[in-house]
């Protein structure tokens, strides 16, 4: 019954749409009418909307509009080949081309036909649609319908989008649009050429159909024909289309075009949609002549365009320090006119490019600390995730996230909790006040999520937790019992390091634990006589310092699998070393045993001597078993002078 009756509203429905054409009615009026029936139904959630379409339009029957046979399915009808669930989004932020192909800020057409005057004052995508109906009569008309269309439904939020999207695939007049722009491909200016595809392929019309290809190989003909201005918003649409032939073909072409033009191109956001564009897979040698047309225009760079040129530079996984450092400082300079996202999408780029930037960092970190009160506890997550990837700590914001957390634990799904857990135990931050209440906080919400969590998620939490010193005791019990049964099963892929977390844990649980106490003794063992090549300068600057091998041991390895790179021996007032011989196999407490760690640069959080996770509790559980820690980073030019002063 509910299938009849939905089958009657739709028959009623297409009859409604299609009488509008020959009685135009109001845009909002029609909107309002499907939105009442289906608001949240999928144009394609339907399969009996083609056939009815077919038989209340039955000069639609046999629409050229068919796909071609690549991926997908053959589309029988038009509406059918034009409807799909995906639609790309850009951030092509450019207005329509006049017949000239000359660029017009905010303006459509020509002012003195009444069709753009009307066109200018649509509100939504279906008003240029049913404006189309009533007046085109040229091919312009409709391209610039269909890009007036475009240019509005990227305005709208995701929701809105969701809507407005399922009433433009059913609107009568699109399948009519796209069968006139399938006729007039090759009579269209290149201007309407270029916009029409821009404006399909970000609608979601599918890249296999006719309509599309047919743009694509047009613009295959047509590409020395274009000017800088279309060149840039091909590029953009290509950048966001899937690989086949006719688009490979075209981006290769075009890439021919912007080697010839580049030196003609003194618009810094067309040379960043061509990057973006052109991607990691360009030759070096075009990538150095983009960054050398981009420097020479940086003088004129404005904000907006430093925050595009961070994401151009990742498209093309390019790291240009020219272009980098003069975007930083105009991002700094107007931090908080930055949106979240784009903060976001900063740093990932700057993780792509490998760009280490702690001016920049501290920048962005300060204004979210700034305005935390605005942001939602997901949103600063995500910033702090950014950071992680970084390995740059933000302490404040993490200090007040601390207390977020401890106001407010119920946010705390499991993904975000892992998330938070990974965070601070790679920063290796430990909250200034509030610490064991924090540390509480997390524990109990592991503890809620036990139920539905993975074995290697539970290790992974776990293993967080210990880095920061903290055992989990009923999270860990759980760890234990399922190692005990022989259910902690470890994926192949990662099983290596799944079994090295899995050490840590056990070691933590000894070396942490309240009860272990410093020993007399500690077992080592020499490994080799041999140094490591990127050790010999320490060695050297020991020797000089000490005056003797004898006086100190390399390549010493301890309990629990730790390793130290060297070992002094001192009094326990540090004023005398001992040699080693003296003291080797005999427990004493008045002798001071320190280990020197030389550790990389990636060990430590960008731009400081903190010590990441890892390190840090080498560092804490070598402290337990009785050594007095020196941390040395590698990137130091040693000499005894920078170990006396490590000392």
């Amino acid at each position: 019954m509910n299938n009849k009756i939905s089958y009657l509203l739709n028959t009623v429905r297409c009859i409604h749409r299609y009488s509008s054409v020959l009685t135009p009615k109001s845009s909002a009026t029609t909107r309002k009418h499907i939105l009442w029936i289906g608001r949240y139904r999928d144009p394609l959630g339907n399969v009996n909307f083609g056939k009815l379409l077919l038989n209340i339009l039955p000069s639609l029957h046999g629409s050229s509009l068919r796909a071609l046979s690549q991926k997908t399915d053959v589309y029988s009808t038009g509406t059918e080949a034009l409807v799909s669930e995906k639609a790309s989004q850009s951030s092509l932020e450019v207005e329509k081309l006049d017949d000239s192909g000359s660029f017009k800020p905010k303006h459509v057409g020509d002012h003195s036909d009444p069709f753009f005057t009307s066109l200018r004052k649509c509100t939504c995508p279906c008003d240029a649609l049913d404006l189309a109906s009533e007046a085109a009569v040229s091919i312009k008309h409709y391209t610039n319908s269909l890009t007036m269309a475009w240019r509005l439904f990227k305005n709208l939020s995701e929701e809105q989008q969701r809507y407005e999207k399922q009433l433009i695939f059913e609107h009568p007049v699109f399948v009519r649009l796209c069968q006139q722009l399938l006729r007039d491909a090759r009579r269209m200016t290149r201007g309407d050429l270029v916009f029409s595809l821009h404006a399909l392929v970000n609608l979601g019309v599918p890249q296999n159909t006719l309509l599309v290809q047919t743009l694509v190989r047009v613009c295959q003909e047509k590409l020395n024909q274009l000017d800088n201005r279309c060149i840039s918003v091909l590029a953009t649409t290509l950048a966001g289309m899937e690989k086949d032939k006719n688009v490979s073909a075209l981006q290769a072409g075009l890439q021919l075009l912007v080697e010839q033009r580049i030196s003609s191109i003194r618009d810094i956001f067309i040379l960043q949609n061509l990057m973006k564009c052109l991607g990691k897979d360009a030759p070096v040698f075009l990538k150095k002549k983009l960054e050398m047309a981009v420097v020479r225009e940086i003088d004129g760079l404005t904000f907006p365009n430093a925050l595009r040129m961070f994401l151009a530079l990742a498209a093309m996984n390019y790291c240009s320090l020219p272009i980098l450092n003069p975007c930083s400082k105009k991002i700094q300079e107007n931090v908080h006119d930055v949106p979240f996202r784009q903060l976001i999408h900063i740093l990932e780029a700057c993780h792509t490019l490998q760009y280490r930037n702690v001016k920049l960092f501290s920048a962005l970190a300060d204004y979210v600390n700034s305005t935390a009160y605005l942001w939602d506890k997901r949103q600063i997550i995500l910033f702090l995730s950014a950071c992680e990837i970084l390995a740059f700590q933000p302490t404040e914001l993490l200090d007040i996230f601390a207390e977020k957390v401890i106001e407010d634990p119920d946010f705390l799904n499991l993904k975000n909790l892992l998330i938070v857990l990974r965070v601070y135990s790679r920063l290796n931050h430990v909250p200034r006040v509030q610490k064991h209440l924090f540390f509480e906080t997390l524990h109990s919400c592991l503890n809620k999520c036990l139920p539905q969590i993975s074995n290697i998620e539970l290790l992974k939490a776990v293993y967080s937790l210990g880095i920061l010193g903290y055992l989990p005791h009923h999270a860990l019990d759980e760890l234990l019992q399922k190692d005990s049964k022989g259910e902690l099963t470890l994926s192949d892929d990662l099983k290596e390091q799944n079994t090295v977390m899995f050490h840590s844990v056990k070691t933590c649980m000894e070396l942490d634990s309240p009860s272990f106490t410093k020993p007399a003794f500690v077992l080592t063992e020499n490994l080799s006589s041999l140094v490591p090549l990127n050790l010999r300068k320490a060695q050297e600057a020991l020797i000089e310092l000490l005056g003797d091998e004898n006086m100190f041991r390399q390549n010493v390895r301890l309990p629990y699998r730790y390793h130290i790179d060297f070992e002094i021996r001192m009094d326990s007032d540090r004023k005398k070393v001992l040699p080693i011989a003296a003291t080797d196999d005999h427990p004493d407490s008045h002798v001071q045993r320190l280990a020197f760690l030389f550790a990389p640069v990636s060990a430590f959080c960008l731009g400081t001597t903190h010590p990441q996770g890892k390190l840090a509790m080498k560092k804490r559980h070598l402290n337990k078993l009785g050594y007095h820690v020196i941390l040395v980073r590698r990137a130091l030019l040693l000499s005894a002078s920078v170990l006396l002063a490590a000392q």
